[in-house]
């Protein structure tokens, strides 16, 4: 018998790359799944944090894809080394702060020294050509086979019928007629490709699945750097951006106030990071405190906090503001009327 052909394939638990995996397979070839964790991902956390997501499966997606095919996913930390992607990106952002080709080279070279240690053949990925504005064009497709090192031995089943033949194609490793020539932005041929393999329940695609792609995210992230005055975070800092009201009543302070319950109790996890606010004679909101406020800052935060809270329409609302080196205190304030809060200050 000869050898078993391996391959490793990019899930990101979208329906493409749950697709482009199954087509391999389909052909015996062992598939294993590799997943890489930046910490920009959408679904998952803030599901799982906000009541109205409530109705969204409280699934990493990736993990789920894994399971409905049936093979191992390898889930592997890369915070760190991604900083330089997303700070420093060779081919430039997209629409917002998507580092989008730079992130799939950076990707699939991460892939490839993955089969190099553990002795895998070659690399699958869902990409389709047309799909993605930024990373999934004609022309970017040899510029991630050549960058990323892979060359020849990344194949894109979906639409592989559209580009040269790999070498997996020629070594007669994969049969090239039974693989796809997908292209453009259309999801039809792969829903259609997906109840053909009887795939009913598969993420739906809403614009990729990292919030760098996000307009008001990306923002957010921008006011950060600008206000540090360099491109820099840490994990902390991209997660507290999935959440709550952002809001930066002047340039040397912002707040961070929940929304809901879960997102409370969600920053009520950084408390001992920041200055924080919360009401006391009402049910309000937690308000986490950036920046190098003063005490009338404080105060006006505080207003701010009663505005979003139970007592918004009482004369006086009582808070409690905890210094993040000190002593609480509780004091009675206005709260903020709706037209003193401008629109400017929303991130």
């Amino acid at each position: 018998m000869g050898k078993q052909i391996k391959a490793v394939s990019l899930i990101s638990g979208g329906l493409d790359s749950m697709l482009a995996t199954r087509v391999i397979m389909e052909q015996g070839v062992h598939v294993e799944g590799i997943n890489f964790f930046t910490g920009f991902c959408v679904e998952g956390h803030t599901h799982a944090i906000r009541k109205k997501d409530q109705a969204r499966p409280k699934r990493n997606n990736a993990l789920w894809v894994a399971e409905q095919l049936g093979i191992k996913l390898h889930i592997i930390d890369i915070v760190e080394e991604y900083k330089d992607i997303v700070i420093n990106p060779k081919h430039g952002y997209g629409a917002n702060l998507n580092p989008c080709l730079d992130c799939k080279i950076f990707m699939v070279h991460k892939a490839l020294e993955w089969i190099r240690e553990h002795d895998f053949d070659f690399i699958i990925t869902g990409e389709v050509i047309g799909q993605r504005p930024k990373s999934q064009r004609r022309e970017t497709m040899p510029v991630v086979a050549r960058e990323s090192g892979a060359d020849d031995l990344l194949v894109r089943p979906l639409c592989a019928k559209n580009l040269p033949p790999t070498l997996p194609e020629r070594e007669g490793w994969v049969d090239r007629e039974r693989l796809y020539d997908f292209s453009g932005r259309s999801r039809k041929p792969q829903m259609a490709l997906a109840r053909q393999f009887g795939i009913e329940d598969y993420a739906q695609p809403a614009g990729g699945c990292c919030f760098l792609t996000d307009a008001n995210y990306s923002h957010k992230l921008q006011d950060l750097w600008t206000h540090r005055g360099e491109k820099r975070y840490d994990l902390d800092d991209i997660m507290l951006l999935k959440v709550g009201r952002h809001l930066r009543p002047a340039e040397h302070y912002k707040l961070i106030i929940s929304r809901e319950e879960g997102e409370t109790r969600f920053l009520e996890g950084y408390r001992k990071q920041f200055t924080h606010i919360k009401t006391v004679s009402h049910a309000g909101p937690l308000t986490l405190v950036d920046g190098t406020p003063s005490e009338a800052d404080l105060e006006f935060a505080a207003r701010i906090t009663a505005r979003f809270s139970k007592g918004r329409n009482a004369e006086r609302v009582k808070v409690r503001i905890t210094p993040r080196e000190g002593e609480p205190r509780e004091l009675e304030v206005a709260p903020l009327p709706p037209s003193e809060i401008r629109e400017s200050w929303y991130l």
